[in-house]
Parts: C-alpha cells; sequence; structure tokens
C-alpha cells in the first residue's frame, strides 16, 4: 500500500503537467503584476500625454475659428466697427476675471 501511494505522489507532478509549478509562481508574481498594474493605472505615459495635447489643440483650434468666423460676418456686416481681431486665440491661457 505504502509503494503504490509513493508511486502515486511521484507520478502527480507528471500527470498534473506542471500546473501545480505554474500556480505557485502565480501566486508569487501576483503582487509584482498587481504593483505594476496600479503604477500603469496611476500614471500617464508620454504618448497619452501628447494625444491629450493634441485633442486639447484642436478644441482650441476649433474654438478659436469660430470666433474669427463671427468677427469676420459681424465685420461685414458693419465695416465701421470693425478691427484687428482680439478675440480668442488657441494656445493663449484662459483670461482669469
Amino acid at each position: 500500500m505504502r509503494k503504490i501511494l509513493i508511486a502515486a505522489a511521484a507520478a502527480l507532478p507528471v500527470l498534473t503537467g506542471g500546473c501545480l509549478a505554474k500556480t505557485a509562481v502565480d501566486v508569487v508574481t501576483l503582487p509584482v503584476k498587481a504593483t505594476s498594474k496600479v503604477v500603469d493605472w496611476s500614471t500617464t505615459s508620454q504618448s497619452e500625454a501628447d494625444r491629450n495635447y493634441g485633442k486639447k489643440m484642436r478644441k482650441q483650434e476649433a474654438r478659436e475659428g469660430r470666433e474669427r468666423k463671427k468677427a469676420a460676418e459681424r465685420c461685414k456686416k458693419d465695416p465701421s466697427q470693425c478691427g484687428p481681431y482680439d478675440g480668442y486665440r488657441a494656445g493663449d491661457p484662459e483670461p482669469r476675471n
């Protein structure tokens, strides 16, 4: 009986296909993977920062374009009140009140 038990215990790693070893490795590396995921979520990569900046600038340029178009229409209607454009400019900081 003891020989059968020893043989079964010796054959167990072969029969499980290394899943016990893989589970042990997964348990050991889990804290490292979790920490790296948290760091990844909490920081912004350079490519993400560039993408966000590009989106912000496109929105600002669209706003400037709309405001310049409105100013040009007002100038067309009343040329005597027309002067150089002094409205919103993309890239300039917002005026503080």
